[in-house]
């Protein structure tokens, strides 16, 4: 296992490392949600690409690599700062390994690897989720492990979601209605992946005092046709509702 202690220590040494600075309030919150996602991670095993996608400085991939021996790492990631901010911390690795960077949206297809063995997003933030799990679909990855960060009218789901709390008379108390919507917003994305042959659980990685966006999307690429074409019947149901 991978301790939140592991991750603190590695977090000030590769992407912080100055004198008298220590960890964040968030930091130390960020570290127990990256310890999990490397336990997720660590059962995988290590076969194929590992793609930390929407990944900010991208302290899940790299500290994969740096605590679970990853080999090759593809780091997607729009904002350029933060790219350089993983280039710094790469030349503090303690492992070989061979990191690619791209910098561009996760929509951009041309930016993904062809059947990587995992592909992870820690808080991809609202319709980045969606495009994460669209090419994940598209570039036949083995794994996805997906925590979905920041709901609202950006997610393409979102305005039939809405539609259905209003053909079923949800009330508009403001903590019903996120609710519900947050649900119907997840279980289409289940069930894309899940009609589209991936296996999905969906489980809480940390408890909600570290972060309230706390689900884990976890798909496995099976392609059974029994069960996608049931997996597709649900699917009709829950847009048609």
């Amino acid at each position: 296992m991978v301790s939140p202690a592991d991750v603190e220590a590695k977090l000030q040494s590769m992407f912080i490392d100055a004198a008298g600075t220590s960890l964040r309030r968030e930091d130390l919150k960020k570290a127990v949600e990256v310890a999990a996602l490397l336990d997720e991670l660590a059962r995988l095993g290590r076969t194929g690409t590992l793609v930390d996608v929407a990944a900010g400085k991208s302290y899940l991939g790299l500290l994969a690599v740096e605590l679970l021996g990853f080999e090759h790492l593809v780091v997607i990631e729009r904002d350029e700062r933060r790219l350089e901010d993983v280039r710094r911390a790469m030349g503090k690795l303690t492992r070989p390994a061979k990191v690619d960077l791209r910098l561009g949206e996760v929509s951009d297809a041309s930016l993904w690897p062809e059947r990587p063995g995992v592909v992870m997003a820690l808080h991809a933030c609202g319709a980045a989720s969606d495009a994460v799990i669209d090419a994940a679909l598209a570039r036949e990855a083995k794994w996805l492990l997906l925590v979905p960060c920041c709901y609202g009218p950006a997610i393409p789901s979102w305005a039939n979601a809405q539609a259905q709390a209003e053909r079923l008379g949800i009330p508009h108390h403001a903590e019903a209605q996120k609710r519900f919507l947050h649900a119907l917003v997840d279980a289409e994305r289940i069930s894309r992946l899940e009609a589209a042959g991936w296996e999905t659980t969906a489980v809480p990685f940390v408890a909600p005092t570290v972060t309230p966006h706390n689900l884990l999307l976890r798909a496995r690429r099976l392609k059974e046709p029994a069960r996608m074409a049931e997996a597709a019947q649900r699917r009709r149901r829950l847009l048609t509702a």
